[in-house]
């Protein structure tokens, strides 16, 4: 993508030169040698404007407040950006913090400039009375800018990370905690997303120095005990690579560094460590003219120091989704010190170290960046308005490393650390994860909720009789898959809902008026009466009104009963009824009916004037959900005599868990969710798994 300057209009006012002098040495000094002189002309008007409307104002430490959004621009130039995105960096803050309106910005330096200081700005606190919502109503906005001109993002993310930087003139602990949460959670994650690094880590160890100050000193003394015992070690190590690399014709640059406080409390708390068990605290950068030269280093180092091959990622041959690329491997220095070497094209620290901001011309990173705005504005339709459900989406999207996995034709799928086979189903299509029914990982059939992990061949059989259950929110980590599944539980339910809801105003009037024909309702109203909200027999009453017929009260009307196979009336998932099953049901308010087995817990412990009667007046042409627990003695072909037993007698197999593998007795247990006619066709399934020669006991649940 080529993001290109457009003319704004001429000012309407003078302007003061000396406004912009304090400016002028610290943005022009780092823009001048880019910025023709019609932008720097731009930049001090748009300093100047920002300088009077800020007029008076102070920050928290009590300094002038302009110095804020010259500091933002001035990251915003250190990033490359274009004049628009310097502009907007210095009035980001005026729409939202002072008197001045959108017209009034827009006449002096037109919409495209406008626009992106709008998307930055937050929207008035006081039209909300929840802090929590507040926020989540504010970050769709941004959101929703940032999918229009990802510049609006750019800006945001150079605003918090000067504001995090001076987080120490904010007065309020809680306030500081709370933004700092914030930045781990959201903005430290996007600059991650979009390739900005050097970023990415600053945030994180602002926030981590924030949140938990006694750990990160404390983390910080030992840093300097361990320098003082092996900072000679990263010294020498460079001399050798240096020397093997010049050996062999390569011109390298080669930077020793120590890793950021943040990353090693992470290493530390993930793996259950102390400070003195996690010795990979140095790296290595080596920086080379081509990919062959690369791998040529790669080699290099692994004749000076022996590698742990366990640790080595080519993500050159495989780039994570933020386009960063890069060998990664980790060699046993001298002391036994494990010492991790990042090898990479200069082109490659560029797009490293600044991302997004430093190739917006490069076709391979908008691409990716194209994908991810994408999702965004795809997990915006699926929240449905709902901003807090978008935040908490957006979070889980950005949360975790990656993990890259394969469709069965060699296409890499990049997911977050701790995604499932489900998430995976989700990442290929929404279709694929509704219809989601089996998932083999390693030609192995495996639950749905089985966690991926680097190089896995993931396979997903489908079935048209498979719907999202709310269970399945249990086993997603990604947004994109969660909103998917939530969605599609909005849709049955309402849907459910209203077919209840005309099934129950249906029965209501033969039982109250009698057979007359039921006079049409509209859905919104049929759909109060399914969940609970409009009490049935009033919606008759007010119908046979309308219609001027008599109805007859409740209490003489005929016995109330359910019909279980009724569309809109739900079937437990505690304990899977069948058609056939003995059954009852239970009303609660927004739910409708719910049919139970009659021996379920939660027939049995609901009150008295919620239970129902409920028959089996007919059954679901889609069959029936039940899960059987298998227990059985470990064997050869074993899994394939069980399956195939299923298919074989009517059953499809939604879902199978491994519950216990084998233990000494050579005993297992599986459990099966498979979809059956009704109660005959279940007893046919169980009773053939019994006859499976292995089979000790099959049971339903």
């Amino acid at each position: 993508m080529k993001i290109r300057p457009t003319p704004a209009p001429a000012p309407t006012a003078p302007y003061d030169a000396e406004y912009t002098a304090p400016a002028r040495a610290i943005l022009f000094g780092i823009a001048g040698h880019y910025l023709d002189t019609e932008a720097l002309a731009l930049l001090e008007r748009a300093c100047a404007f920002a300088f009077r409307a800020h007029d008076g104002q102070t920050r928290k430490s009590g300094e002038p407040y302009i110095t804020h959004p010259i500091a933002v621009s001035a990251e915003l130039a250190k990033w490359g950006m274009d004049i628009e995105t310097l502009c907007a960096g210095l009035m980001h803050d005026v729409l939202e913090d002072t008197d001045v309106d959108y017209m009034q910005m827009a006449n002096r330096f037109g919409t495209v400039i406008t626009d992106l200081v709008d998307g930055v700005s937050k929207l008035d606190k006081f039209e909300y009375s929840d802090k929590a919502q507040h926020q989540a109503e504010s970050f769709r906005k941004l959101a929703m800018a940032m999918t229009k001109d990802v510049r609006v993002i750019m800006v945001k993310l150079a605003d918090r990370l000067h504001n995090m930087r001076t987080l120490g003139g904010v007065g309020k602990v809680e306030k500081r905690r709370s933004t700092s949460r914030e930045t781990l959670e959201i903005h430290a994650p996007i600059a991650h997303r979009l390739g900005l690094n050097s970023v990415y880590r600053e945030m994180q160890d602002l926030a981590f120095a924030n949140l938990y100050p006694e750990r990160f000193r404390a983390l910080e003394k030992a840093m300097v005990t361990f320098r003082q015992q092996y900072g000679h070690v990263i010294d020498t190590v460079v001399e050798k690579f240096a020397a093997g690399l010049a050996e062999h014709g390569i011109a390298a640059e080669l930077d020793g560094r120590e890793k950021h406080v943040y990353s090693i409390y992470e290493k530390m708390k993930r793996r259950k460590l102390h400070f003195k068990e996690v010795f990979d605290i140095y790296s290595i950068r080596v920086l080379v003219d081509s990919n062959l030269d690369c791998y040529t280093a790669l080699g290099v180092m692994h004749m000076l120091y022996r590698p742990d091959l366990r640790r080595f990622k080519d993500h050159i041959a495989i780039p994570k989704s933020n386009s960063y690329q890069s060998l990664h491997t980790t060699l046993k220095g001298p002391s036994g010190l494990p010492i991790e070497v990042q090898i990479r094209t200069r082109q490659m620290h560029s797009i490293a170290e600044s991302g997004i901001a430093a190739v917006l011309d490069s076709e391979d990173t908008w691409a990716h960046t194209k994908r991810w705005l994408s999702d965004i504005l795809e997990l915006q339709e699926r929240s449905e308005g709902d901003a807090a459900e978008f935040l908490q989406n957006v979070k889980s999207d950005l949360a975790g490393n990656e993990v890259y996995v394969y469709t069965p034709q060699g296409e890499i799928i990049t997911l977050p650390r701790g995604a499932t086979a489900l998430d995976f189903a989700y990442a290929i299509h929404t279709d694929v994860g509704n219809s989601c029914a089996v998932v083999k990982i390693n030609k192995k059939v495996c639950p749905l909720r089985t966690c991926l992990h680097n190089g896995d061949q993931v396979e997903i059989v489908r079935s048209q009789q498979v719907q999202p259950k709310a269970q399945w929110l249990d086993w997603v980590v990604t947004g994109r898959a969660a909103a998917a599944i939530k969605q599609y539980l909005k849709r049955r339910s309402r849907s459910n809902t209203v077919r209840l809801g005309q099934t129950l105003l249906q029965q209501a009037w033969a039982a109250m008026v009698g057979q007359q024909p039921v006079p049409e309702l509209d859905e919104e109203s049929l759909l109060r009466i399914g969940s609970g909200e409009l009490p049935v027999q009033e919606a008759v009453r007010r119908l046979a009104r309308q219609h001027g017929v008599q109805a007859n009260d409740w209490a003489d009307a005929v016995p109330y009963r359910v019909d279980a196979a009724a569309a809109g009336v739900l079937l437990g998932t505690c304990c899977h009824p069948v058609a056939g099953d003995a059954v009852g049901a239970v009303r609660s308010a927004g739910h409708g009916f719910t049919v139970h087995r009659e021996h379920c817990p939660q027939l049995l412990q609901a009150a008295p004037e919620q239970r129902v009667e409920a028959v089996w007046q007919g059954r679901s042409e889609h069959g029936y959900d039940v899960a059987l627990t298998v227990s059985c003695l470990d064997a050869h072909g074993l899994l394939a005599a069980l399956t195939s037993a299923v298919s074989a007698n009517g059953g499809n197999i939604n879902a199978l868990d491994t519950v216990a593998e084998a233990d000494d007795t050579g005993m297992m247990v599986f459990r099966f969710h498979v979809r059956v006619a009704d109660l005959a066709g279940l007893h046919k399934l169980t009773d053939a798994l019994a006859k499976v020669k292995q089979v000790r006991s099959v049971k339903r649940g």
